[in-house]
């Protein structure tokens, strides 16, 4: 059974930035692909950024591109995203999710398994 768990949420002033790490506790982390995706209030679930099954070719969402960093460390079957230079807009919890896939996809529906979520507020 696949059990991501995320943390590194928190409270940030505009301009600052936060690390969020989600540890895979199975035994598959090295096989597929990871995402990070975000929902605010009323708003759909966003794709953030995703990365291959070997830490290559990352992608992100263009409101997040030059700011926000993925990337993953397959001794610790963890994922990372360093976010820069927040914005009050980048408010959301933010989801870690394994793909079914090796490759980076952007759609929620290409990921199998999702943390429980971590809440990042940026205060202007």
């Amino acid at each position: 059974q696949v059990q991501l768990v995320e943390s590194g949420g928190g409270l940030v002033q505009a301009g600052g930035s936060l690390r969020l790490s989600c540890t895979d506790l199975g035994h598959t982390f090295n096989l597929y692909a990871m995402g990070w995706f975000r929902q605010a209030p009323g708003k759909e679930r966003q794709f953030v950024a995703a990365i291959n099954w070997v830490g290559a070719n990352p992608t992100y969402h263009d409101s997040v591109k030059g700011r926000f960093t993925i990337s993953r460390e397959a001794a610790k079957n963890t994922l990372y995203l360093q976010m820069n230079t927040l914005k009050p807009e980048d408010t959301a919890v933010y989801y870690c999710a394994k793909s079914k896939y090796t490759e980076a996809l952007g759609l929620p529906s290409d990921y199998v398994y999702w943390g429980q979520g971590t809440q990042v507020t940026v205060s202007s």
